[in-house]
């Protein structure tokens, strides 16, 4: 089976006749504008959270998603109301993306009462009914069979909601997610797996720990189909993901977005990042950002100017140096907390 590119992979890759990228027909200038200022938000407070972490205001694990932002504001691009999303331990972008308020993201990180999980949960366990967002997960590969329930539960209901269900290229070799597939398949689930495949798992090149060309293609083992993407290009995610959702919510059951990113940071911050040169990140950070392509697109078709990003900009700053000093201000949750959230409170049914 032959590895397939998404249509948007050619048309966001369209120039003028100067060289520089054009804007797809399909995609109005207020949408690239909202890409454009969602991926800045989860950047600007992913290098705010490493600078927290360095004060030692952040405790624990960190994981940040610095140079994956178009992954996820893609496929949140083709979301609706009502459907799910979890994901690994690499979150916090994912929960911006969503929509959750960047003070509660923050609050949490720091281990802080006005956190989404109240201060208990960290960087890799903070949850948003809300916003169907279920995690944050720290467990390699755990969140994909968990994904593959709230699918279920949806297939139950007879709704239309899709799951997103994220993991990277080293839970893609884990034997849950190829458990998880079988019976997804097996029961035309509405979930979407998205392999955001950054190239390194932890510390192992892709390449030194997988032998298959591809990860999405271990799908076709089980008849789900899927395709290959360009993760750096939020117009190709975009795309890919509409085509994905469309197929799912038609009841076809399952698919596979093998997304190509890239991470500019360690693993996480303790992650030195020693396995691979400083030129490797440096070329993938001046030739291929995610945020410099639509910043341009965006200025070379004149759908907004350097003021109106240099406004836009600083409108992020403040919201990420405001969600900073919230965290910082926010109680730590009081000894009580310790015995609340651990059971369901409901009364148990009583059965005939």
């Amino acid at each position: 089976m032959a590895t397939r590119k998404t249509a948007a992979s050619a048309k966001a890759s369209e120039t003028t006749e100067a060289g520089d990228p054009a804007r797809p027909a399909n995609v109005s200038a207020d949408e690239l504008l909202g890409y454009y200022r969602k991926m800045l938000l989860i950047r600007r407070f992913e290098e705010k959270a490493g600078q927290l972490y360095g004060m030692g205001l952040i405790g624990g694990f960190c994981h940040l998603y610095i140079g994956q932002e178009a992954v996820v504001t893609g496929m949140e691009a083709a979301a609706k109301d009502g459907d799910k999303r979890i994901t690994t331990y690499r979150d916090h972008g994912h929960m911006l993306a969503c929509g959750m308020d960047a003070k509660g993201v923050m609050a949490e990180l720091t281990g802080r009462e006005g956190g989404f999980s109240k201060g208990k949960g960290g960087s890799m366990h903070m949850f948003s009914k809300e916003k169907h967002f279920y995690g944050g997960h720290g467990i390699v590969g755990a969140n994909v069979p968990l994904g593959a329930g709230l699918a279920f539960s949806d297939k139950y209901k007879g709704n239309d909601n899709v799951t997103f269900c994220y993991f990277g290229d080293g839970a893609a070799n884990q034997g849950q997610v190829y458990e998880t597939y079988n019976m997804a398949e097996l029961w035309s689930l509405p979930i979407i797996f998205v392999i955001e495949n950054n190239q390194y798992a932890m510390g192992t090149s892709v390449a030194r720990s997988t032998k298959s060309a591809s990860l999405w293609q271990r799908g076709a083992a089980y008849g789900i189909e899927g395709e290959e993407v360009d993760g750096m290009d939020v117009l190709a995610v975009k795309e890919a993901a509409t085509k994905a959702v469309e197929h799912v919510r038609a009841g076809n059951g399952p698919y596979i977005l093998e997304v190509k990113t890239y991470r500019y940071r360690g693993h996480s911050m303790s992650d030195p990042a020693k396995y691979r040169t400083r030129e490797e990140v440096q070329e993938m950070r001046e030739k291929r950002d995610p945020i410099e392509r639509v910043r341009q697109i965006l200025l070379t078709g004149e759908h907004a100017s350097e003021d109106d990003l240099k406004a836009v900009d600083k409108e992020i700053k403040d919201i990420v140096n405001e969600a900073a000093e919230f965290s910082k201000d926010s109680p730590e949750p009081d000894t009580a907390e310790l015995w609340t959230d651990i059971y369901s409170e409901e009364a148990p049914q009583e059965t005939a």
